[in-house]
């Protein structure tokens, strides 16, 4: 009995292989190199030398892969300057055609001031951004490679969402302008949802199910928390944890896109924070959260013909 068990075990693993030998493998280290490439360019707050190179590098890398590649302009007001500032997301679209199309997104701004920091001389300094702002624009250039070397057999559009990160603590829609514009001036067709990605670059991840994005599109969130679950990613938690005004709730309070967000808001652990503040660089970051959020993306994609 024991023997047939084994054989059976055998089979099984190696269909199992099977189907999955066709997913495209994302890399972690190469996601990793663009986080670094953008943390280069210094802090991309709006309106910084940063945010004008960081702009052109993604428009230069995403018309290299995708079917097309535009930016969506548009003008705010500083919150605490007054000054007024042109600002772009960044859309690259793949299989334009498709009848179903779907949102990839993250935001490519860093916060303009560090209001965390324990240095009172250093609060008022724009921060570098590595975790919060590279790290999900640098999943998605990684997938972006994939989706040109492997294309999609329904339409991708990868969205890099501008100032989402310089509004006021306490008052939610200063925060995510750029997707509240996407969600209000639709620039690609309605979309059956989309998935947000931020903060994936910690070096202890942990990806809780986020609690606004189950109570937007549970099915989604359910759906991917157990594909993880599959795919072995320890990283994601099958709980629910802290519930985070991002990109995703413009999305859907103005457009009804049924939107959820993939988040390790402990950054870098509960006890401990970097966020919004000068700790916020590469060496506190690693590829380990970018690969098992990429995976997992990936696999979504890929494995969509299969259900």
């Amino acid at each position: 009995m024991m023997k047939k068990f084994n054989f059976i075990s055998i089979i099984c693993l190696i269909t199992f292989v099977g189907c999955q030998s066709k997913v495209p493998i994302f890399s972690g280290d190469k996601a990793f190199n663009y986080l670094i490439k953008q943390c280069d360019f210094g802090p991309r707050d709006p309106g910084s030398v940063g945010h004008k190179k960081a702009l052109q590098y993604y428009l230069s890398t995403f018309k290299s892969l995708a079917d097309t590649v535009f930016t969506q302009p548009f003008t705010d007001t500083m919150p605490r300057t007054g000054l007024e500032v042109t600002m772009n997301n960044v859309i690259a679209r793949f299989n334009t055609e498709s009848p179903k199309q779907i949102v990839i997104s993250a935001h490519w701004d860093t916060r303009p001031w560090a209001e965390n920091s324990n240095s009172v001389m250093r609060k008022n300094s724009p921060i570098i951004g590595a975790n919060d702002g590279a790290s999900g624009v640098a999943v998605i250039i990684e997938l972006a490679n994939i989706l040109y070397k492997n294309p999609p057999s329904f339409g991708i559009n990868l969205v890099l969402f501008d100032a989402e990160d310089y509004g006021v603590p306490g008052d939610n829609w200063t925060y995510c302008i750029g997707s509240q514009y996407f969600a209000q001036n639709l620039p690609i067709p309605y979309p059956e949802y989309s998935i947000n990605i931020d903060m994936v670059a910690d070096r202890q991840p942990e990806f809780f199910i986020e609690r606004i994005s189950y109570q937007q599109n549970a099915s989604l969130v359910l759906e991917l928390w157990e594909l993880s679950e599959k795919l072995g990613l320890k990283a994601f938690k099958k709980q629910a944890r802290h519930a985070v005004f991002d990109d995703h709730v413009p999305l859907y309070e103005i457009a009804g896109i049924p939107a959820v967000n993939i988040i390790d808001f402990d950054f870098p652990n509960d006890r401990v924070n970097y966020h919004h503040t000068h700790n916020d660089i590469v060496q506190n970051c690693s590829p380990e959260g970018m690969r098992q959020v990429g995976t997992l993306l990936v696999n979504h994609i890929y494995n969509y013909d299969k259900k």
